[in-house]
């Protein structure tokens, strides 16, 4: 099993690939210290499973190109909390699995292992929240619309956000202020529980329809 290990920190990954060097059934194929690094990896080598050490700030929103770019790596989160929350947070982001922080190495390897195979092992409660977000995500648009309360206008910068547009460019379509657009940016962020306006880019170009039903709503 080939193993791509992503971590920031260069020392806990060549500790993971001393560890790993004992198992015969894991060879690591390639350290990577950042997530373009990461991309070259999967492009010169044959992988199984990646690792990702989520312990250290990685956006996790840039992690979900990766999984659809690859649908045939799977890839596991290292170190996450586990809570309910968190795990379907990584599962959105296109996680297939992941090792709590107190996880010894033991069960790091056994993870790699089933998550090769295709298999998730949680506790009980983690396993009814993913189920239970699975049922939200099939719930009708207008009731997620509903939840993030965006005025008309914050909708409409929202959706030129999603496309690509800078805050002049905004300004300049919809006939504001840098300034004032810069304030609506900041609440729509707020609203959508995000810090940074790529996020939203990135929201509103995986679910067109949350701007763009938002906005008609305020014109009915």
């Amino acid at each position: 099993m080939n193993v791509v290990i992503l971590t920031p920190i260069r020392m806990f990954g060549d500790g993971l690939a001393a560890c790993f060097s004992s198992r015969s059934e894991i060879s690591v194929a390639a350290i990577a210290s950042d997530l373009a690094i990461l991309r070259d990896s999967l492009e010169t080598n044959s992988v199984d499973v990646v690792l990702i050490d989520v312990t250290q700030g990685i956006d996790l929103f840039d992690v979900r190109p990766i999984a659809i770019q690859y649908p045939d790596v799977p890839l596991l989160a290292l170190g996450l909390n586990e809570q309910r929350q968190e795990v379907i947070s990584c599962g959105c982001k296109g996680f297939a699995g992941y090792i709590p922080r107190d996880a010894s190495i033991d069960v790091v390897c056994k993870s790699l292992r089933e998550v090769a195979l295709g298999r998730l092992t949680c506790p009980p409660e983690i396993s009814s929240g993913l189920l239970r977000a699975l049922f939200r995500k099939e719930q009708s648009p207008e009731e997620s619309i509903a939840d993030l309360a965006l005025t008309r206008r914050e909708s409409e910068v929202l959706e030129l956000l999603g496309r690509g547009l800078s805050n002049k460019e905004i300004g300049n379509e919809l006939c504001l202020s840098v300034a004032t657009v810069k304030h609506h940016v900041h609440h729509v962020l707020e609203k959508l529980k995000l810090q940074r306006r790529a996020q939203a880019m990135r929201k509103v170009q995986d679910a067109p329809w949350i701007a763009r039903r938002s906005s008609m709503m305020h014109r009915r």
